[in-house]
């Protein structure tokens, strides 16, 4: 087996004049790796090169592969991703995943933001205050989920509304009405991070109904599960495919 002529040439878009020392030692999986992962795989769906690598970022962040991911921002900036894409990407996962699991991530960005010449801290994209997170936060959640949210709050035991309030002034006042990122964008995000920590199918098959109302539909979400498989592996990719089939079935509103 050879590494084929598309699988160099798009691993030379990213990571230009990069000598992989695995080639060396463990050829034989860097010749599979790199065919499936930069050319088998690439000519499924219809992501572009910025977003595809948006959504790995996210991945990996989810992951907790922080060697990976720190290669991988360099290969985003590379083919055009901004720093303020790259930061709020990062942002976006601290309700997700947590700060304790994004703490590393954040200094390792702001690395190799600072090697590139990016002087920091960037320009701020918060659009909120104390006084409108919540407000703001939860007009942009029902934009996007509807009656689901009124709902949960009905349906939450008194102990427990703190919870739903939390989530409308934290998750979305706080972080999904930042700017530097669109609410599409965001919500693909989402669903990135949350296929790969896997255990989240209740929370993945919400975001699923939230990207569809937010005009990702199910080719674009296969898409992404498509283009994050090498680095995710065959369960949780077909988990989430799962989920997809369940909530937008083939031919069904959404599939298109």
């Amino acid at each position: 087996m050879a590494i084929s002529d598309t699988a160099r040439e798009n691993h030379r878009k990213l990571f230009p004049k990069h000598i992989s020392t695995l080639a060396v030692t463990d050829p034989e999986l860097i010749e599979i790796f790199d065919n499936f992962a930069f050319d088998e795989v690439l000519a499924h769906g219809r992501l572009d090169i910025r977003t595809r690598m948006m959504a790995i970022l996210a991945s990996l962040i989810a992951q907790q592969t922080l060697s990976e991911y720190t290669v991988m921002l360099g290969a985003a900036l590379t083919v055009g991703v901004t720093p303020v894409e790259a930061k709020e990407i990062l942002y976006q996962s601290v309700p997700y995943v947590g700060i304790a699991k994004t703490f590393d991530f954040i200094h390792a960005t702001n690395d190799v933001l600072e090697k590139r010449g990016v002087k920091l801290p960037l320009e701020g994209q918060s659009t909120t205050s104390q006084e409108t997170r919540f407000e703001k936060g939860l007009a942009l959640s029902k934009s996007i989920f509807g009656e689901m949210i009124d709902a949960m709050y009905a349906q939450a035991p008194e102990n427990q509304k703190h919870f739903q309030r939390f989530l409308s002034a934290n998750c979305f006042g706080d972080y999904y009405t930042r700017s530097g990122l669109d609410i599409k964008t965001r919500e693909m995000l989402t669903f990135s991070m949350l296929l790969s920590m896997g255990g989240c199918e209740p929370q993945l098959k919400g975001h699923i109904r939230g990207n569809a109302a937010v005009g990702n539909d199910k080719e674009t979400l296969i898409g992404v599960v498509t283009q994050l498989l090498p680095y995710i592996g065959y369960p949780r990719a077909l988990t989430a495919l799962a989920c997809l089939n369940e909530i937008l079935p083939e031919g069904g509103p959404g599939a298109q």
